[in-house]
């Protein structure tokens, strides 16, 4: 038996390349949209890195992921000045 098929059988899947590629880097924009806030005193950006970082772990498809990411990013480079 092939580890992808027991890994199935216990209902595991594993993430496609994409997807973690899409996981490492939104979690990179969050980790400097966090630093970027909190040195600057921007919530919107504060906040807007801390949802980058944690949404993927609520997030199983691949094309969401790449979805809310880029709407989270538009949202922390439009209200940039809040």
């Amino acid at each position: 038996m092939d580890t992808n098929e027991a890994l199935g059988a216990l209902g595991i899947s594993l993430p496609t390349p994409a997807y973690l590629a899409g996981l490492l880097i939104f979690g990179v924009i969050g980790f400097a949209a966090y630093r970027y806030g909190r040195k600057s005193s921007r919530p919107v950006a504060t906040w807007g890195g801390v949802a980058l970082m944690l949404y993927p772990y609520l997030v199983s498809e691949t094309w969401l992921l790449y979805i809310v990411g880029v709407g989270v990013c538009a949202a922390i480079y439009l209200f940039r000045d809040r």
